[in-house]
């Protein structure tokens, strides 16, 4: 149980400065990479809270999908760099070893734990919801009954910051 919580913590502290440095950043090219990065640690905090369906929905939608449709938005606009983002020398050295160091805690971490199950093994009794109909039935029904008005909102949401950058790019170009 220790080693869920230090992992938890790990990626939860690893979202939140990541989401930091995404907000931070001056270049629209590394803030799409630090989202990237954040959306990943979410789905690493739905595995761990056991909602499996939500991690790989949250990589395929949105570190996917909507991350491209952002690069693709950056790549119109020709958002050239802010200025040089490499870290060289020793710092940068010293950063990348730091955080290799990291992710060999944590998977050292994972790998005592015991929580990954073996392949081909089961995890313990599905819950409720699952064990009802299943989990996709679970999460598809309330979407497109109760949350159906803000789902197509949203999507209308996005269609409209679409063409509003293509209107700015023709403008430019």
């Amino acid at each position: 149980m220790d080693a869920t919580r230090l992992l938890f913590g790990g990626f939860a502290g690893l979202a939140i400065v990541s989401a930091a440095s995404c907000v931070t950043r001056r270049s629209p090219v590394a803030s799409a990479l630090w989202l990237v990065v954040t959306l990943f640690s979410l789905a690493a905090l739905f595995v761990l809270l056991d909602a499996q369906f939500l991690a790989v929905l949250q990589v395929l939608v949105y570190a996917g999908a909507i991350m491209v449709l952002f690069l693709f938005v950056i790549m119109l606009l020709n958002l050239g760099r802010a200025g040089p983002t490499d870290l060289k020398g020793p710092i940068g050295l010293a950063l990348g070893v730091l955080l290799a160091g990291l992710l060999l805690v944590q998977l050292l971490v994972v790998r005592q734990s015991g929580s990954v199950p073996a392949p081909g093994a089961t995890a313990g009794a599905p819950p409720s919801a699952a064990a009802a109909g299943g989990i996709v039935p679970a999460i598809a029904g309330p979407l497109f009954t109760v949350y159906l008005v803000p789902f197509e909102l949203t999507s209308l949401l996005l269609l409209a910051a679409m063409v509003g950058v293509v209107v700015l790019a023709k403008r430019k170009l």
